[in-house]
């Protein structure tokens, strides 16, 4: 376990053992429902989920400021609602919510580790650095500027982008070492991290409910209807198509480019943008506003006014969103499905 401080527990509180640091706090969860001036905490942690859920983590009020936490009673009203969130998600269990919010909090501590690291000298072995490497087996060395790892570990890492500019031909690389700015290095995790802080939800054991704890978790649930997701039916969709789709449907995420073919695939065959949206809801990044921007303008009714295409075949298999099966039958784009073989 890494040794942490309080600055660091406040900022990575998915590092700490959360029933030891409440035993080392004196506090109970019983007590966090009945008693009036720790109730406000169950409050901040709901807060804290559904800004996350709402894709606007910036509306949680964080008692960090300036990367440090604004003065000594704030650190337990942060960490305390991090682990009450993690009760109230446990309580309530809707994964979709678990998912959010891990992703949110994967976000925050991305934010921190990225400060962090800009702030450590060439040669230390300073905690954002020990975090990247105990939590996700990276080698990582400060160089100048810059952040270095093994070839190795870097594909290992990047294989989740599919973007270009993951690509290893577009990285600097010297003497089989990767060269990543901070931000690059910590982005580098962010799906890791977020599975981190899901596991933390999901395979902890659920709690019995907990009197004061009621209201809430009646309102997660409530709130959770927003992101049921009706079921597109893909019986003559190809394989790619509905590889997304499930994906989206278990909630988990689906890379831009993924995101991209789904949302152009569904343009081309005449569906609107009001039926595609609800599709992504499940996302933990959803955010509807943006959703609705996002495909208006592939769709050419905002902007340019260019409805963009499907990609083909061949370059959804440079992105890994290529699931062939025998039905494909040597089509060129994903739009000829079916087509050929009638």
């Amino acid at each position: 376990m890494l040794a942490l401080g309080q600055d660091e527990i406040a900022k990575y509180p998915f590092l700490a053992d959360a029933g030891q640091y409440l035993k080392e706090q004196g506090f109970t969860l019983e007590q966090f429902g009945t008693d009036p001036d720790l109730a406000p905490l169950i409050e901040k942690a709901y807060n804290r989920i559904h800004a996350a859920c709402e894709g606007d983590p910036q509306s949680y009020k964080s008692d960090i400021i300036e990367n440090q936490v604004s003065n000594t009673a704030a650190l337990p009203r942060e960490v305390f609602s991090f682990l009450l969130s993690i009760v109230l998600l446990k309580l309530t269990g809707i994964p979709t919510l678990a998912k959010r919010f891990a992703l949110s909090e994967a976000m925050r501590a991305e934010s921190y580790l990225e400060k962090d690291l800009k702030n450590i000298s060439n040669g230390s072995n300073e905690l954002p650095i020990r975090i990247i490497e105990d939590l996700f087996s990276i080698t990582i060395k400060k160089h100048d500027d810059f952040f270095v790892m093994p070839i190795s570990d870097y594909i290992k890492h990047s294989v989740y982008f599919h973007e270009r500019e993951w690509k290893l031909i577009n990285r600097h690389v010297e003497n089989g070492q990767v060269f990543l700015t901070p931000h690059q290095t910590v982005r580098l995790v962010r799906k890791e991290l977020g599975t981190y802080i899901t596991s933390k939800i999901l395979t902890g054991k659920k709690p019995s409910m907990i009197p004061g704890f009621e209201k809430f978790v009646n309102n997660l649930l409530s709130y959770s209807k927003k992101f049921s997701v009706s079921v597109v039916s893909t019986g003559e969709y190809p394989p790619c198509i509905k590889h997304a789709i499930e994906v989206l449907e278990k909630g988990e995420n689906l890379p831009h480019s993924g995101r991209f073919m789904l949302a152009t695939f569904l343009l081309s065959k005449g569906q609107s943008v009001d039926q595609i949206a609800p599709l992504f809801k499940n996302a933990p990044d959803y955010n509807e506003r943006v959703t609705i921007y996002q495909l208006n303008h592939l769709a050419g009714t905002s902007g340019s006014g260019t409805q963009y295409s499907c990609p083909s075949c061949e370059k959804l298999r440079t992105q890994s969103l290529c699931f062939a099966i025998p039905e494909c039958d040597n089509i060129i784009t994903p739009l000829q499905f079916g087509k050929r073989t009638k």
